[in-house]
């Protein structure tokens, strides 16, 4: 079973690869002029190979959601540990939405940056500013936690 799964993958894999090498072999053979200069071109050469690529991104994440569900449905224990992680990140969410500042996005000399209003926006950008700094600062601290775990119990 394992053996024929991981032929068909392999096959699967070896067809995805010889598509965007035909693309990129063909995105090549015309040069970066002439593609940067024609719409035309740029339509018929590069937006087959974005499209292209974003289906086999979403195939492959559909993949990866659908396999990750069967395998915690099968798990009931590693459905728990999942849904209590994903509860720690949405308090996490909460508390830098919370954090977050919506006010106006300001230049050097004190002016509203085009696009940069006060509002929503603004409002969740900063909220992913704040979730990036504290997901962070907990790996900085588990790293350090780690390595001194490891000095202590030499």
């Amino acid at each position: 079973m394992k053996s024929s799964l991981s032929k068909i993958l392999s096959i699967v894999s070896g067809v995805i690869s010889i598509i965007a090498v035909y693309f990129l072999i063909r995105i090549i053979m015309e040069g970066d002029d002439p593609i940067i200069e024609s719409v035309d071109l740029q339509n018929s050469l590069v937006s087959p190979y974005i499209k292209f690529a974003t289906f086999v991104l979403i195939i492959t994440a559909i993949i990866a959601v659908v396999f990750s569900l069967i395998n915690m449905i099968k798990n009931p224990k590693l459905l728990v540990r999942s849904l209590i992680s994903i509860g720690f990140l949405a308090v996490i969410l909460v508390i830098s939405y919370m954090m977050a500042s919506d006010a106006a996005v300001l230049n050097v000399s004190g002016k509203v940056l085009k696009g940069g209003e006060a509002g929503s926006v603004s409002k969740w950008v900063s909220t992913g500013i704040w979730y990036s700094v504290i997901l962070g600062g907990i790996a900085i601290v588990a790293i350090v936690g780690g390595f001194l775990k490891s000095l202590v119990s030499k």
